[in-house]
């Protein structure tokens, strides 16, 4: 990762679920440090927020994603997090053997019901399990990389 580039005050992640399984890996540092999360990280400057989530579960896990819906922000006094719901679309989930120790795929009440999955990680499995969330609506702007997010059901 290229720290210079990185805007640590906004991270993104993303609940990927597919045929009844989710996307976790199993964090090798800090306080989730051997926890089973869903991946994500750290916008890089100039880059879009859904760019950054595609980018990040590509390095950290090796597959490609495509985010459709914001389904949780949390916003504290120092930087936010953007939680989107996406959509598997390739390649095999493996570890990049240095943020996370394993990828792998498990059943959604298995992971809502283990210890060693961490509450934030639950309710976002949650959020995306009962298909709520801000879809993205498409409108003209007066920025050339600009998206609106809302409760509006696509049409």
């Amino acid at each position: 990762m290229n720290t210079e580039n990185t805007n640590w005050n906004y991270s993104v992640t993303a609940v990927v679920i597919k045929d009844g399984k989710v996307l976790l890996a199993r964090h090798t540092y800090g306080k989730g440090k051997g926890k089973l999360i869903i991946p994500g990280g750290y916008v890089e400057k100039g880059e879009t927020p859904q760019a950054a989530v595609v980018r990040e579960f590509r390095e950290e896990t090796n597959i490609v994603i495509e985010p459709h819906r914001i389904i949780g922000v949390r916003f504290n006094m120092h930087d936010w997090y953007v939680a989107f719901s996406a959509d598997y679309i390739s390649d095999n989930a493996q570890s990049d053997n240095d943020e996370n120790s394993e990828v792998l795929w498990m059943n959604t009440d298995q992971a809502l019901q283990r210890d060693d999955v961490p509450d934030l990680t639950k309710n976002l499995i949650r959020c995306a399990l009962n298909g709520d969330g801000l879809h993205q609506i498409d409108y003209s702007g007066s920025f050339e990389t600009c998206s609106l997010y809302g409760s509006q059901k696509e049409t």
